[in-house]
């Protein structure tokens, strides 16, 4: 496992996310323009679907599938009650802010899972190409967990359809699920037409994109003082703790290895794309520097130097992969 974290954290992908968030805390005047960015992503969303559909087009649909997209789902609400708990025991943070947070923790974050793919390619370990279906259905159900732990404390809450937007056609959400449909559809044929463009440029696009979330997540590093002791504790401990629950499910169901590693690392991260757009819409009077902070300059450089490297080595240790 040692090993592994070595390995990753040596990685053109982590060190291209260390040089931004270096570059941030410099105060350094480097920055990927919005639009780049923006591009970048679509790409990596519009990859992995489509090869995540090819996969499934491949192995064909049966009783697996459907119980870890239930697992999935059963997951994101769940997580949510659970990180709302723990935050709350552990921090100060008033109830709104609490639950606003706990809603990150639930959903999951689509470039820690492109992460988590790439090393399990490295690696030579193979995973169940539905994997990237689990990871949509697991966008929305924390959004609707977040709304109702704050609807308990603060009266009923006003899910309009502006909310039901955010959640049902979230960009992310329908492109990834657009491009898996599109792979699904055309199989191997379809991505023999297009692997120029989607397969040999997919690392160089992810370190230029992890490049942006390094400077992202060290401004938030700078303005950390909006966090207090517990709740950077609370970054830390909550994604062993999602990623211990992604692992019961996944041998209660039978996943392989790299289909356990996948589950644990969605289960493991946090959002910072479907629910804060949702908690702007919903909850506005949320403090967005909190859970930001939180779900993008904490838990997510901990689950891709440390987090990663750990599930893949526990899920090789379960299932004798």
């Amino acid at each position: 496992m040692i090993q592994l974290a070595i390995d990753n954290l040596l990685s053109p992908i982590v060190l291209s996310f260390v040089l931004g968030v270096a570059a941030a805390l410099a105060r350094s005047d480097l920055s990927v323009p919005e639009a780049v960015a923006k591009g970048l992503s679509i790409y990596l969303l519009f990859a992995i679907g489509f090869k995540g559909g090819v996969s499934v087009s491949d192995h064909g649909l049966d009783l697996t599938l459907g119980l870890t997209l239930v697992a999935g789902v059963v997951l994101s609400f769940a997580l949510p009650l659970v990180a709302f708990g723990l935050l709350r025991g552990l921090s100060g943070m008033s109830r709104t802010d609490a639950a606003a947070v706990a809603g990150h923790y639930g959903s999951i974050s689509i470039v820690t899972f492109v992460a988590a793919s790439s090393v399990l390619q490295s690696a030579g370990v193979s995973s169940e190409g539905y994997m990237v279906a689990v990871a949509a259905a697991m966008e929305a159900p924390a959004i609707l967990s977040a709304l109702w732990l704050i609807a308990r404390g603060n009266g009923s809450t006003d899910m309009g359809d502006d909310l039901w937007r955010e959640i049902l056609l979230n960009g992310s959400i329908v492109l990834l699920l657009g491009a898996f449909a599109i792979g699904a559809i055309t199989g191997q044929e379809g991505l023999d037409k297009i692997a120029s463009f989607i397969v040999s440029p997919f690392q160089g696009v992810l370190c230029l994109f992890l490049l942006d979330m390094g400077l992202i997540a060290g401004r938030g590093l700078r303005e950390a003082r909006v966090l207090d002791r517990g709740a950077i504790a609370f970054g830390l401990i909550m994604p062993p703790l999602g990623a211990l629950a992604g692992l019961g499910c996944a041998l209660l169901i039978g996943l392989s290895t790299g289909g356990t590693m996948l589950l644990m690392t969605l289960a493991a991260s946090a959002s910072y794309i479907a629910v804060p757009a949702a908690m702007r819409v919903a909850v506005p009077q949320a403090n967005p520097s909190i859970y930001l902070t939180l779900s993008l300059a904490i838990t997510f450089p901990f689950n891709l130097t440390i987090g990663i490297p750990l599930y893949l080595a526990v899920a090789q240790t379960m299932t004798g992969g």
